[in-house]
């Protein structure tokens, strides 16, 4: 098997042989990130594929500051985004205000829930709340960097985080700790 670097040099020179390798090696890991900014499966492999021709188009640019696949990750990240935007599932700060039905945080626990599970209640979260949650929860950016890469303001980041979190709580309270029915 041929090393990073080396299938780097060929998929510079367009091999499709070293562009296959390229992708095998990433397409896993980075479906699952699509996956996490799609509404299903069809969707996170159409926005894996967007992001897949861009890191070819984009090849010549990598400058080995970072890993190859934390630089990956960033363009699947943009690519989800920018699907998302094109979607327009961007709610204001006040429309998450508005919303009346806000759950206290009582610390629930997680443990005993499956990952499979925390992922579906992730997906059935709102876009807007739900991308905000992937960026900051899982991915690791910070408010500011979120609000800047989805154009909106910090507050409204915080606000979509918060209002993810509540949502979130609800659905485990639902799932695992259902209320006794009073006869």
């Amino acid at each position: 098997m041929q090393s990073e670097s080396d299938i780097l040099k060929a998929c510079l020179q367009n091999d499709r042989i070293a562009q296959r390798q390229l992708y095998n090696a990433y397409a896993g890991k980075m479906l699952v990130v699509c996956c996490r900014y799609a509404s299903d499966k069809a969707e996170g492999e159409d926005i894996l594929q967007e992001a897949f021709i861009k890191v070819f188009q984009n090849l010549k640019n990598f400058r080995g500051e970072s890993t190859l696949g934390a630089w990956i990750k960033r363009i699947v990240v943009n690519s989800a985004l920018n699907h998302l935007r094109a979607g327009q599932h961007w709610q204001n700060q006040s429309d998450i205000e508005d919303q009346a039905n806000f759950i206290s945080d009582e610390g629930l626990s997680l443990d005993g829930i499956h990952f499979q599970d925390l992922l579906n209640m992730i997906q059935k979260l709102p876009k807007g709340c739900q991308t905000v949650f992937n960026l900051y929860a899982i991915e690791g950016y910070q408010h500011h960097e979120i609000a800047e890469m989805l154009g909106i303001s910090e507050g409204t980041s915080k606000s979509q985080y918060s209002r993810a979190k509540q949502l979130l709580q609800a659905a485990v309270a639902l799932d695992y700790y259902p209320r006794k029915k009073i006869s």
